[in-house]
């Protein structure tokens, strides 16, 4: 009786050091922490794809004229209030360019396919 106690706690014992000491560590909690250039950037790329798909719904049918002209306004002034907050962060040195599509990637596409 004694035995299987104590097969007990050491199996307790053996699982809780398991437990702690190889537990995963959560991703996020290693991920660099981002700048706050980094967020206006990401509000910014975002609201101009809101623009884009703005437009291409309403080519489409989904918004009559008013409706579409009072969110293109909205998303607009909201672009431009990101783009001062980005002007303010980066002293106005220069603009950044969107992430998706950085200028030597394209250039190195046409330079492919001239070749």
């Amino acid at each position: 009786m004694e035995t299987g106690i104590l097969l007990a706690c050491l199996a307790l014992v053996a699982a809780t050091l398991i437990f702690v000491f190889y537990i995963e560590p959560d991703p996020r909690d290693s991920a660099p922490h981002r700048s706050r250039l980094d967020h206006l950037l990401e509000r910014r790329d975002a609201i101009y794809d809101n623009l884009r798909d703005l437009k291409f719904e309403h080519r489409a049918g989904k918004f009559s004229e008013a409706d579409y002209e009072e969110m293109r306004k909205s998303l607009e002034t909201e672009a431009a209030l990101v783009l001062a907050e980005i002007e303010e962060v980066t002293g106005g040195v220069a603009r950044p360019q969107r992430r998706e599509a950085p200028a030597g990637n394209a250039q190195t596409l046409r330079g492919k396919s001239t070749s």
